[in-house]
């Protein structure tokens, strides 16, 4: 796409050209956003949405926790919602932004006494990007505290739905693929803020015993099959610690692949394709990527979004 950001809208946010999303990824590897536009805040993202030419792509991106930019890169607008981070509380009820990591999300509500949101400690990555996959972790999953959310689709319109109307089941919603949720008021309950930080203490200890920590890894590889474990099912294949160039699966959590160092994005997705291909061939069970893939190959060969 040829001088793209001279057909961008005029924005209070902030452009930037050619940005490697390396640097914006947990796997920290991937090819350059053409643009990376970070908005001032909700009005911001909706006043350039509603002006761009319908022909430019768009892309979220949150904490890029679950997120594979192949190595060719993006073409088109990649949206960082990081700075849309404003907060509300009333009563039990807290509405935030779609750019807080949900880790601050529940440290926020046990600031304010606000119990049933401390499994948000234990997921990585935004709450838009919680709620775009209904995203879980220690038994419960976002569509059981969300009240609402507010997302803004590719004409600039705001939609606000409730978890039943956006479809959310299990890790996946079928909210239309063109919103760019921007809020999300959620459901807590009356509780003592010395009790809920124990919990969320336990959640942390839980998970840094059962998943690789201090690593380049994407969190959670692959959705659990109906009636299956992933982890289970990829270690029955074989595939416990396999490797690719310099990805590998993780010996500790062998649902986790790991960038060891200088991974490509074309080793990760390759190694994941590969542990499909085993599974499917030991179990006769069709695994599903939990982590989003876009972009080109660096052949420049194109995929579909995931």
């Amino acid at each position: 796409m040829t001088n793209l950001i001279s057909r961008l809208p005029r924005v209070r946010g902030e452009y930037q050209t050619h940005i490697s999303m390396a640097e914006h990824t947990w796997f920290g590897v991937g090819g350059a956003a053409e643009v990376l536009f970070t908005p001032a805040d909700a009005e911001d993202l909706q006043a350039f949405l509603k002006a761009l030419d319908a022909d430019i792509p768009v892309y979220p991106v949150g904490a890029g926790s679950n997120l594979l930019v192949r190595d060719g890169g993006v073409n088109g607008v990649m949206i960082a919602t990081k700075a849309i981070k404003h907060h509300h509380i009333e009563g039990t009820d807290l509405t935030v932004g779609a750019g807080w990591l949900d880790a601050e999300v529940a440290r926020l509500a046990a600031r304010a006494n606000i119990a049933g949101l401390e499994f948000l400690i234990g997921i990585p990555g935004t709450i838009g990007g919680g709620l775009r996959m209904n995203a879980g972790a220690f038994g419960k999953e976002f569509r059981d505290v969300v009240i609402s959310a507010t997302a803004i689709d590719r004409q600039g319109q705001r939609h606000e739905a409730t978890p039943e109307e956006m479809g959310m089941g299990y890790r996946h919603s079928n909210a239309p693929q063109d919103w760019v949720f921007v809020s999300a008021t959620l459901a807590g309950e009356s509780g003592k803020s010395e009790d809920i930080r124990a919990a969320m203490k336990a959640i942390i200890a839980t998970r840094s015993d059962a998943q690789p920590q201090g690593v380049r890894t994407g969190g959670s590889t692959f959705a659990n099959p109906d009636g299956h474990k992933a982890w289970q099912l990829i270690d029955q294949a074989g595939c416990r610690g396999l490797t690719h160039g310099a990805a590998e699966v993780s010996e500790k959590h062998c649902n986790f692949l790991i960038n060891r160092g200088g991974a490509t994005a074309d080793e990760i997705e390759t190694l994941g394709e590969t542990i499909r291909d085993r599974v499917k061939a030991t179990s006769d069970v069709d695994l599903r990527w939990e982590i989003r893939r876009i972009g080109t190959t660096a052949s420049g060969g194109k995929h579909e979004q995931d």
